[in-house]
This record gives C-alpha cells, structure tokens and sequence, in this order.
C-alpha cells in the first residue's frame, strides 16, 4: 500500500539563476511524499522505524488497580486521622491477586506492582511503616497523614482502554515500544524503508584500500553519506564510483531509478564540462531545482526519473553533508511516510564576529557550543569556512545559520543554532 499520489512531476522552471533555501524546501516538500508500502515486523526490530497504522489500546494500562510501592495496603477509612495499627490478614505478592476481599479493619502486605484488594484503596509506604510481631500474628504501625489513594495506581491511569497511543507517520522511539508492548501487542505495522542508491562520480575518485594516483581523492563521501542515509532510516545500495562519462551515468541512474526511491549522487553537479548530472537528469526524466542561494551547497540539485527522486549533492564533503540533512534527510522522511520534517531552531549568543559576509545567500557555518566565562552557553565558528575540511565536522556540534538578509555577525548577537541532535546524528 503507497501513498494516494506518487511524485509530482511537472516540470518546474525558474528565471533567476539561483534559488533561496525557503523556496528550495517548498518545492521539495510539495513534489514529494510518501512513496513506500507497509510491512509488519517484530516489535524489537521497530526502533527508529516509521508507524503506518494507528496505535490504541485495547484495554486499560495498568489493567487493575495496584500498588505503587512496596509497603502495606489498607481502606483509609479503617486509620484515624493520626495514625494507627492494624493487623496483617494476606500477603499479596506482584503475579498473586488476592483471593478474596480485604478484611475490614486489616491491612494487606503488598508488593509494587501486585493488584490491590477489593476493599483497600491506600498504600503506607514500608519505610514508613513499623511492624510488630505479636503471638497471634503480626500487626503494622502506619503513620497518619496519608491522603485516601496514596500510592495506589488507578486502572488506565497511564492508558484508557481505546485511547490511540501513536499515529502513522511516528517514527518510534525506545518509549514508544515501551507503550506498545504495554498493551501487549508483539508486533507493528510500519512503512517500509526507504532504498537509496549512492553513487560517486568522478575520475579523481578511489575507494580507500585502492592505491590513490597523481591528483587522485579517495571517497569520503560514500561513508558519510551511507551512514547518514542509515539515521534518517533507508537502505543503501552502492553503486560505486563513476568516471566522468554522460553514457556511464546515464546506464547507472536509468538502472538504479526501475527499483530504488532515492538515488543519492556527489559531484559532478556543477557547471564544469565534466560535470555530466543536470545535463543526463534532463535527458532521462525531470529536473525540478538546481542551483541554491547558500554557502556551502549552491550547486544541489532535484529531479526525476520516473516516480525515483534523483538528489545531485555537491562534491565537497562539508557541502555534501550539510546538503544532505537540510534537504535530502527530510525527502527521505517525506518518502518514508514519516512527513517533510524540518529541524528546529535555538537562538544563542555569538562568540565569534563576521565583518562581512554577502548578501541575499544564507551560510551555514559549523559550530560547536562552549561555555563563556561567566558560565553562559555560547555559540563558537569553526574556524575555517573551507567545504572539504572534514576536521569541521568532526568538531562541530551543529549548524550556525545565517539568513539572506544578514551582512555581518556581531559577536554577542544571537543566532540560529541547529543541533546535530536534531538530524539524529549524536553528540561530539
């Protein structure tokens, strides 16, 4: 079962050479969506993965009234208001309900967990409580000052019977497996993963272990883009490295379109005569963006090949990356049925200056955060704004976002900070 639509895939054209980041994600966020079926997997394989179906309780959580702590059950109306002793009539064990009422004028040993009797409706801490071995029995002391339904857990209090827990398009989460298997259900109807084929091009590119010639890079992107695909929750196929050739691309996205959702490609997107992309993606099906008013990351690219979205990265590895999580990470979630998701914003204080920077483009630098001398959380800049030092993103906490309207960053100003948390991506 797929979405009601696939790809939208008019073309779209502009007139002026490049594109803000406003207007790359709406035309991001309106031509895709969900594109994947569903399929129902064990619920200790659903972490991290995306709920095609609502999730509602068939019965209450808890199910029964029970203690709350370990200690002694009792009605509150049986124990004045300062306190008193009552005898222990039962023992009730988690697993164990009691057989038969609470006597009146008694009190219950329970343990957390174990279903109340019918009858007590309160629960004395056994920290709290003083017990008394006596010959006929044992009694237990318990403080006043308890209100009626202390330390009781109330049937459904966590979940009502018929409440929905979790709606599609959730991407689950520890707590949430938690909540589903509170109901007691073993399994989850969850969309399919997304596939995501990665190719590299160029002549310069060798994958690490091959011996590196003259003027040769080996391909950091793959790795970084393959795990990166990985936490926004898709499968990779690699399709290798390609040389600089339009018939070479051309076989590789035409083959790679028939049976994945997202070829996912680096270099070869700018405007160099090697540079064989934009011109092959126009020539086997649709481009919809190409070129952006950001640094770094202008010449990002979006099109087609039938219902296969076709994301053209930059080269560069902090390009690529950056590229990646604000636009093709949440593609990715629109396709997965998880929704076009945006990261979300903190504004900090600047503990950097920059004198000038152009206008009408927004930068991301790379940032990391750090405490002031007066103990204040801070912003700091990478300190090199260069696309392919590797070394920045390694130090980096997030993305320092600069909009289009800014020329200089005065140090103590606030800016926008979006964390690496926010991608999915751990901290340093």
């Amino acid at each position: 079962m797929t979405g009601e639509r696939r790809l939208l895939d008019d073309c779209f054209l502009h007139d002026r050479d490049r594109l803000t980041h406003a207007e790359a994600l709406s035309i991001l966020k309106e031509r895709v969506t969900c594109v994947v079926g569903h399929e129902r997997i064990a619920l200790a394989e659903a972490n991290g993965r995306v709920l095609a179906e609502t999730v509602s309780a068939p019965r209450d959580v808890p199910l029964t009234d029970n203690a709350a702590v370990d200690g002694y059950a009792f009605r509150h109306a049986d124990l004045p208001a300062g306190g008193g002793t009552l005898p222990v009539s039962t023992r009730i064990p988690a697993g164990h309900p009691a057989t038969s009422a609470l006597v009146s004028g008694t009190a219950a040993r329970i343990f957390t967990g174990a279903v109340m009797p019918q009858g007590a409706d309160s629960v004395a801490m056994q920290e709290d409580c003083r017990v008394h071995d006596l010959d006929g029995g044992r009694s237990v002391e318990i403080p006043g000052g308890l209100k009626a339904g202390a330390n009781r857990r109330r049937a459904g209090e966590d979940i009502a019977a018929g409440a929905e827990l979790l709606s599609p398009g959730t991407r689950l989460r520890p707590q949430d497996l938690a909540a589903i298997a509170s109901t007691g259900a073993p399994e989850a109807t969850v969309f399919r993963r997304p596939r995501i084929a990665i190719v590299s091009t160029g002549d310069e590119i060798r994958r690490p272990g091959e011996t590196l010639p003259d003027g040769g890079v080996y391909d950091s992107n793959h790795f970084l883009l393959r795990a990166l695909a990985g936490t926004a929750g898709a499968e990779t196929t690699d399709l290798g490295v390609l040389e600089d050739r339009a018939d070479s691309l051309a076989d590789a996205l035409s083959g790679a379109a028939s049976s994945h959702d997202v070829i996912l490609t680096t270099g070869g997107a700018s405007r160099g005569e090697e540079d064989h992309l934009v011109e092959t993606l126009d020539r086997l099906g649709k481009r919809h963006m190409w070129q952006l008013a950001i640094k770094p990351g202008r010449p990002m690219s979006f099109g087609q090949i039938g219902d296969c979205v076709v994301l053209g990265l930059p080269g560069n590895p902090v390009a690529a990356m950056i590229c990646f999580l604000l636009y093709a990470r949440p593609v990715i979630s629109a396709l997965g049925g998880a929704g076009f998701t945006t990261p979300r914003r903190f504004q900090v204080p600047a503990a950097f200056q920059v004198d000038r920077k152009k206008p009408d483009r927004r930068e991301f630098y790379r940032g990391r955060l750090a405490s002031d001398d007066r103990g204040n959380t801070v912003v700091e800049k990478f300190e090199r704004d260069g696309s392919g030092l590797i070394s920045g993103l390694r130090a980096a906490d997030g993305l320092i976002e600069i909009p289009e309207v800014a020329t200089e960053v005065a140090r103590g100003s606030l800016v926008d900070f979006i964390p690496f948390s926010e991608f999915g991506l751990a901290p340093r």
